[in-house]
This record gives structure tokens, C-alpha cells and sequence, in this order.
């Protein structure tokens, strides 16, 4: 598993594909909680980190199936997993490297953001008046997010040979888990179902987390699903070969 998660992760690298994802979300997530007037931080005057925890998801749906969609997609296409599987490891091995690898580069790209903790803290009046565990428990629900997006994306290379498709793939599901399930739910009446149907959704888990309330609950959400979505793409592999 360490050698996959080796050739996989420098294989990003190698690419430049993992500088452009990189230089997109710091360029964008910048954009909009620095410069743009509506949403910037220093335009409402807040020592707060909301717009970046809630353009931060919405970047990486495009963005980590942007990263996935190759990692099973081409090797199907090429050949090269019937001889991938011969070697002496598991397809579990197999997944948990790419995973792995995907998750490293989220973690990778989210380490410079750090920057706009350590600026806000000397722009807070008094210095350092901000919510830090807010912020620190938004941090762990967008790792937790990316975690989720990977392995939907993974997923989703798993199914086709084509990666433009599992691209898409991935990127709807995604999308329909995170807002999708949310905004279903403000077209139910009823209210205990909508807040199931709400409850379903990532949204609803990550906002809590946001607000420093790290439920186990919500924890357990994005570990169960992602998971979940690695065993489809073991089971898919096992069946494709």
C-alpha cells in the first residue's frame, strides 16, 4: 500500500497536476474571503472565517474529482490493473493507496490557508478576538468533507473507462450530497421529514462542525460514508476484472 500511495502521490506532482489544484483553490477560496467586496473579510469587518469555510466545499467539488477521475479510470483503460492486481497486495491495499494519496494532497492544499487564521488574529480588535475553536472545528469538517469527496470520487473512477465520465459523476454526487440534500428538504413541508432529508445531506453535519459543536455524530457521518464508498469501489473492482 505505501508503494501505491508513493508512485500515486509523487505521480501528482510529476504532472503538475497537483501544483494547478493547488494554485486553483488558494487562488479562488483568496479571491473571495480577501478581494471580492461582497464577501471579503475585510469589507464587513468580522474577524471571521465564514465565506472561506463556505466556498471552501463548493472549490472542492470540482477540484478532487478533478484528481480522482484518473486514478482507476485510466488504469481500466490502459490495462495496467489486471497487472496491478497480480502483485502481492489487496484491493483494499490498492484503494487505501490512492485514498490515501488524494487525502494527502487535500491536506497539502489546505496547509497554507493556515496564513488567513495567523492574519485575522492580528486584525482582530482586540488581537486574537476571534472564534479559534469555531475555526478549528471548521478546518476538521472540511478535512472530513475532502475525505468524503475522495472516496465518492474514487467511486466513481471505478466505474467507467473514461475519465471526462467519472469526472461528472463524481462531481454530481458531490454536489447533490452537499446542497442537494439541503435544498430537497426546504421543498418538504412536513417537518420532521425535512429535517431527515436535511439530516442526510453533508451540509447539515459540516455547519455544525463550523460552529464548534464536533459532535461524534458528525464525525461518524463522514467516516461511515466515505467508507461506504470504498467498499462500492472495492466490490466494483472485484466484479470489473
Amino acid at each position: 500500500m505505501k508503494q501505491i500511495f508513493v508512485k500515486e502521490f509523487t505521480g501528482f506532482f510529476g504532472s503538475l497536476i497537483a501544483y494547478i489544484v493547488m494554485a486553483v483553490f488558494l487562488i479562488t477560496v483568496g479571491l473571495f474571503t480577501w478581494v471580492f467586496p461582497d464577501q471579503s473579510v475585510l469589507a464587513y469587518g468580522y474577524a471571521d472565517l465564514g465565506t472561506f469555510f463556505s466556498v471552501g466545499p463548493y472549490v472542492f467539488i470540482f477540484l478532487i474529482p478533478a484528481l480522482t477521475m484518473r486514478m482507476f479510470a485510466e488504469e481500466r483503460k490502459m490495462g495496467t490493473l489486471e497487472l496491478l492486481l497480480t502483485r502481492p497486495v489487496t484491493v483494499w491495499q490498492i484503494v487505501l493507496g490512492k485514498y490515501g494519496a488524494v487525502l494527502a494532497l487535500g491536506a497539502l492544499t489546505l496547509l497554507p490557508t493556515g496564513l488567513y487564521y495567523l492574519a485575522l488574529y492580528q486584525l482582530g480588535n482586540p488581537k486574537g478576538n476571534l472564534d479559534s475553536s469555531g475555526i478549528l472545528g471548521a478546518y476538521m469538517g472540511l478535512m472530513l468533507m475532502a475525505a468524503l469527496f475522495s472516496a465518492i470520487g474514487i467511486w466513481a473512477s471505478a466505474l467507467t473507462t473514461n475519465q471526462i465520465v467519472a469526472f461528472l459523476v463524481a462531481a454530481f454526487a458531490c454536489f447533490v450530497l452537499y446542497a442537494g440534500m439541503d435544498s430537497l428538504s426546504g421543498l418538504i413541508q412536513a417537518g420532521s421529514w425535512s429535517l431527515n432529508l436535511k439530516e442526510v445531506g453533508a451540509l447539515y453535519h459540516y455547519e455544525a462542525m463550523s460552529q464548534a459543536l464536533v459532535d461524534s455524530r458528525d464525525v461518524i457521518y463522514f467516516l461511515s460514508l466515505s467508507s461506504l464508498f470504498l467498499f462500492f469501489t472495492v466490490l466494483r473492482i472485484q466484479h470489473s476484472v
